[in-house]
């Protein structure tokens, strides 16, 4: 090797030397994955090396969503390492979820030799072809001189303009073979270059819309959070400035603070009444770092119908694709709020007294108590045992995470986020079995944090054997289980829209969890009773080790509010209703305090 390579960091290895190089040179510290016969080149460097901790999960889907809930709470790409095969297929549910989600996530693939490829050869199948749909970009290496390149490409795509997967298919032949590894470059050769900094002059047409307005919204998503903390801080800055209030998606919570006045819970299908009634009312919206889902708009030709709408995106194909928007902003959300600040500074009105109306209309809606339950004393209602999970764990460094149902939604409403980054949830495809590998991911990157996974006990199941992951890598994740022995989201569905014609959402042969626990070697706890709630949830935190916290809540609870299928934010489902005092309390209480 001449001086020339030496002095550039040229140097000659083979693809898995490459493979092992490059993580290490892309700030990577820990990896999930599980091995097989066309990744052993790659496991077996791993071996030889102790900057990158390989934590070996029970299935590929648990990798993946493992590294999602590493890079959702930590901001850096989460990377999973599978074999060729059904390794790869498993990771597909993963990959897709990151893909909804804008979740970085770097995939490494094995794959069979390249003479073998196209044969059917043992644990062959097109990795390329089958992942292209659900990742930005994915590559099959079929030179070793390329694999270095490729391989920092992948972290650059992952992690730069709207976030997501990316798949590296390397065949055994390559991770054999030897070439040259180049290190990153400090410019990314890749084409792929997204626009950062907003157009100036629609940021100022805007920011003199939202002057204007006597009725706005702040419609805030997971692009905040995506952008970094700066964004989250920019955003609050925003919401002081303007008095406007403020709601999010689920993916978006923690960006803007619950305890903050002007909050108004998350929006969309199982949303609070006063942040859909908003969003139905307002005359101008900013939707910042969202996208407009249908769980958000409800029925689309009936959304927000009076409203002059902003979109801040980076992903261009975002803007106009399900709402069109009256100004759209491409960049990324940090600089644009930036910007947006800035020029509100300079030059917008500073008189919040006249939101006062809009701010007593939204006292009104507030008043109705959306999520308002009716507690038991004889059996443990969902809602209350995810509020006293709250009030026990406030002050804690804590991060949550969830499975996908009403538990998810619950925790949604009743756990309150006043951080970013603390809060992982399966939101785009609404997988259940994510919460447990997420809540894993998220405690090997904060090791010392308190983790917990609000299950149900349909989800919790279907990636259960992450327990023994948690066990061998002594992370002490929370498994906090709403056991109802229902599907509960779709016997609430099938009670609602189906007839009450429950088809085989009743779970007749649940396991009993703490024995479960035990059998793992994790800790068990089962509560029945509101009066022991409290303390078997100290228990729970205070067990410094993993713990299935199995909480029998009752069998035929609601979710609610709900806004059903095909109707519109102003058809809202609500529980019982606030009294006329409560109103008129509640205008006098928060209406001018907002102002």
């Amino acid at each position: 090797m001449n001086k020339a390579t030496q002095e550039t960091g040229r140097r000659e290895m083979t693809g898995a030397e490459m493979v092992v190089q490059a993580l290490k040179d892309n700030g990577v510290e820990h990896m999930f994955g599980y091995p097989g016969g066309a990744v052993l080149p790659i496991y077996d460097e791993l071996f030889q090396q102790d900057a990158v901790q390989h934590i070996l999960v029970r299935h590929e889907q648990g990798a993946g969503h493992a590294a999602e809930g590493y890079a959702r709470s930590t901001g850096k790409p989460g990377v999973m390492l599978v074999t060729s095969g059904p390794g790869a297929t498993n990771a597909v549910t993963p990959l897709q979820d990151a893909l909804m989600d804008s979740i970085p996530l770097v995939c490494i693939t094995g794959q069979v030799p390249t003479t073998l490829i196209g044969s059917d050869a043992f644990q062959e199948c097109d990795t390329v072809g089958i992942t292209r749909p659900c990742t930005k970009h994915n590559w099959l290496v079929k030179d070793v001189n390329e694999l270095a390149g490729i391989l920092h490409e992948a972290f650059h795509v992952a992690t730069t303009g709207r976030p997501g997967p990316v798949v590296v298919d390397v065949p055994k032949d390559v991770q054999f073979a030897k070439g040259i590894y180049t290190p990153p470059q400090t410019a990314p050769r890749t084409s792929y270059q997204p626009k950062l900094q907003g157009d100036l002059e629609k940021i100022k047409a805007a920011v003199a819309l939202m002057a204007g307005a006597k009725k706005p919204i702040i419609y805030s998503g997971g692009g905040v959070i995506n952008s970094g903390p700066e964004a989250s801080h920019l955003l609050r800055e925003l919401v002081d400035l303007t008095g406007f209030p403020i709601t999010s998606t689920l993916m978006g919570l923690g960006a803007y603070p619950a305890s903050g006045k002007n909050w108004l819970g998350m929006l969309g299908m199982h949303g609070s009444y006063e942040a859909n009634m908003a969003m139905h009312d307002c005359d101008v919206m900013l939707c910042i770092g969202a996208r407009f889902d249908d769980r958000i708009t409800g029925r689309l030709n009936a959304f927000s119908p009076n409203s002059r709408k902003i979109h801040i995106d980076i992903d261009p194909s975002s803007i106009n694709k399900n709402v069109p928007a009256d100004i759209g902003i491409l960049g990324d959300v940090g600089r644009v709020l930036e910007d947006m600040v800035r020029l509100w500074r300079a030059s917008a009105r500073t008189d919040k007294k006249e939101l006062y109306p809009w701010w007593e209309q939204i006292a009104r809606w507030r008043a109705r108590d959306s999520f308002a339950f009716k507690n038991s004393n004889d059996v443990i209602m969902p809602q209350f045992a995810i509020q006293r999970l709250y009030e026990l764990t406030k002050g804690r460094d804590t991060y949550i995470t969830t499975e996908v149902g009403q538990h998810q939604m619950w925790a949604a409403q009743h756990f309150h986020f006043d951080k970013p980054n603390r809060w992982m949830t399966s939101g785009g495809l609404g997988t259940m079995g994510y919460g447990l590998p997420a809540a894993l991911g998220v405690q090997i990157a904060h090791p010392d944090a308190l983790v917990i996974d609000i299950a149900g006990d349909a989800s919790v199941q279907m990636t259960m054997q992450e327990m023994s992951t948690a066990v061998q890598y002594n992370a002490p994740i929370k498994i906090f289980i709403l056991n109802n022995h229902y599907m509960g989201m779709v016997r609430q569905w099938q009670q609602l829209l189906h007839g009450n014609r429950m088809s085989h959402s009743y779970t007749e042969a649940m396991p009993d969890f703490v024995l479960m626990a035990k059998a793992f070697g994790a800790h068990g706890i089962r509560c029945e009773k509101p009066g022991d709630l409290d303390d078997a949830i100290k228990e729970m935190i205070d067990v410094k080790q993993p713990v299935l916290f199995d909480c029998c809540v009752a069998n035929l609870a609601n979710c609610f509010p709900m806004i059903p299928s095909g109707k519109a934010h102003n058809e809202m489902l609500l529980p019982d209703e606030a009294t006329d005092e409560a109103v008129a309390n509640a205008i006098d209480a928060k209406g001018r305090e907002l102002v």
